[in-house]
């Protein structure tokens, strides 16, 4: 069965039917990537990564992506992760979370479009309050009033917001001023080398003053040696992600070092 976008029977897909990767026209799996609290040494999320069957990257499925196929797509990849890390045992660690990334030009209606994501919650007992969804800033958004409705509704049904990739992207400090997620997820272009560059340190310490005086929570992604770790912690984040800790895997909750 073929759909089109523009069907509104389309629009209110659920489980079963974001499961038909037939019709999408290839297929996915899910690697998971933490997010740790590098004080307390524990999880505070699982990044899930779209990944190929056959061990194909992130680019390559999401050149796959097209208009015709993008909201199918991005339905689907909500169901998929949230089945697998439901699987695979996240809802055993305490108060950790499942982040999800979604495409902001797939979404139509956000009240109608997260049925699928409220129904594989269900299904596998996950709580909504243990969902969180990212939007990359390098993700041109047509439409920021659009954007800003869905951040809207998701936490009106008790899901974390984020940016992701923030200091990397299309509108930066903009977005932000036009709506306040819950989470920033500083950009690796920002914490690469940064226990060795005073510019980057200083624009870090900004975002974190501004997220602080604005209640957000900050991460810090890309993480790869213990300088960068700990240049961050000095400037006030706790939660990191990256190579340093942990790889993403497929079909594992890698559980992390902090050697």
């Amino acid at each position: 069965m073929t759909q089109d976008s523009s069907d509104p029977a389309f629009k209110s897909l659920g489980c079963a039917e974001c499961r038909n990767h037939e019709a999408l026209g290839f297929d996915f799996t899910m690697a998971f990537q933490p997010i740790f609290n590098v004080r307390t040494r524990t999880a505070f999320a699982y990044e899930a990564l779209v990944r190929g069957v056959n061990g194909e990257s992130a680019g390559y499925i999401l050149g796959l992506v097209n208009d015709g196929n993008r909201y199918r797509f991005d339905q689907a990849c909500r169901v998929k992760a949230i089945e697998e890390a439901a699987r695979l045992g996240i809802l055993d660690i305490a108060d950790c979370l499942l982040s999800i990334n979604f495409l902001p030009n797939a979404v139509y209606r956000p009240e109608t479009c997260i049925r699928a994501t409220l129904e594989a919650a269900r299904n596998t007992n996950f709580p909504p309050n243990r969902l969180m969804f990212e939007v990359t800033e390098g993700e041109k958004v047509v439409d920021p009033e659009h954007l800003k409705s869905i951040f809207v509704e998701y936490e009106r049904q008790g899901f974390t917001t984020a940016i992701d990739d923030f200091g990397s992207g299309y509108s930066g400090l903009n977005l932000l001023a036009m709506f306040q997620p819950q989470v920033l997820k500083i950009d690796m272009a920002l914490t690469r080398t940064i226990d060795q560059d005073t510019v980057k340190q200083a624009i870090v310490e900004g975002i974190v003053l501004v997220a602080k005086r604005l209640g957000i929570t900050v991460i810090a992604e890309g993480i790869e040696t213990r300088g960068e770790s700990a240049a961050l912690l000095e400037l006030g984040i706790d939660l990191m992600q990256g190579y340093l800790f942990a790889r993403p895997e497929v079909g594992r909750l890698p559980p992390g070092s902090f050697d």
